[in-house]
């Protein structure tokens, strides 16, 4: 296991930096709407919160991490913190392939053409969507935190944003609860796959579904995927642990030790068939909800 303060350091310095947490300029992360005409304004401001599109860096950083971890190496880790943000970021950025980076940002295009397909009234600028900080709360480092958060909350509000659309579980937690707690300033935030309303069918399929611990236990939010699945004839495989019970795939921990967190996800894959996230990384069949969707609608 890495000394976790070497990590939240690290984390932070990069944030402070250059808003993300890897340290990478947003231009180089966030691409997926350059080929969608998706409108500016609307009823609600879709807010990526860049999560996915941070998930080929993010796997790419814990292979690292994964192989010095334990060894003499991991001390290093200390100095990481005085490198220049920027520069430790493009250097990950290039390393990572670039369909990678292309296949994290296909679940994002799928979510737009779920919410058109809705009739969901709503507009996109990348200029307002940053990054909400969340990793920074989940290791402790609240006032990194809350620096951060109060620069992303001010400026939706300055652009007169009052709806907000998330798409993943961090960043709808960290708006939808966290922003107003230690900012001051509230949103209306809705999920995407709660604004959904699509055409029902009779499909007659069976999927087992993974409950990240936001949407399962904090935002309780685990009935609506369920509800927009049924609607389609998709229905439920019956595992232990899920809904507010949900067991954590692991993901929190990879940052601190690579190892823990596959021990981890080992035990949640032997209750699932299905899963999403970190699991992936087990060989597990994983398909994000938005994909399996799209591909039925």
């Amino acid at each position: 296991m890495f000394n976790p303060r070497d990590i939240i350091e690290t984390l932070a310095n990069n944030v402070k930096q250059t808003t993300s947490p890897f340290g990478i300029p947003k231009f180089m992360v966030n691409k997926w709407f350059k080929d969608l005409s998706l409108p500016k304004e609307g009823e609600y401001m879709l807010i990526t919160g860049l999560m996915y599109q941070f998930a080929p860096f993010i796997e790419k950083s814990t292979q690292y991490l994964e192989k010095y971890e334990g060894t003499k190496m991991a001390s290093l880790l200390k100095y990481a913190k005085y490198m220049p943000g920027y520069l430790s970021g493009i250097g990950l950025a290039m390393m990572t392939s670039g369909k990678e980076k292309k296949d994290a940002g296909q679940p994002l295009k799928d979510i737009a053409l779920l919410l058109q397909k809705s009739k969901v009234d709503f507009g996109y600028r990348p200029d307002l969507d940053n990054y909400s900080g969340i990793l920074l709360y989940d290791m402790g480092d609240q006032k990194g935190f809350v620096v951060h958060a109060k620069k992303v909350a001010q400026k939706l509000k300055d652009a007169g944003i009052k709806k907000i659309i998330t798409v993943d579980p961090h960043t709808a937690y960290a708006i939808k609860e966290l922003f107003p707690k230690y900012t001051g300033i509230s949103f209306e935030v809705k999920s995407y796959f709660e604004l959904l309303d699509l055409e029902s069918k009779d499909l007659g399929l069976e999927v087992t579904i993974h409950d990240p611990c936001f949407f399962g236990r904090y935002l309780k939010l685990s009935d609506i995927p369920r509800k927009v699945l049924g609607n389609l004839g998709i229905t439920e495989s019956e595992i232990r642990n899920k809904g507010e019970f949900t067991s954590c795939c692991g993901g929190p921990a990879e940052s601190i030790s690579p190892s823990l967190s596959n021990e981890i996800m080992g035990k949640r894959v032997e209750e699932l068939t299905i899963c999403l996230g970190n699991l992936k990384k087990s060989g597990a069949d994983v398909e994000d909800l938005s994909t399996l969707l799209v591909r039925h609608i």
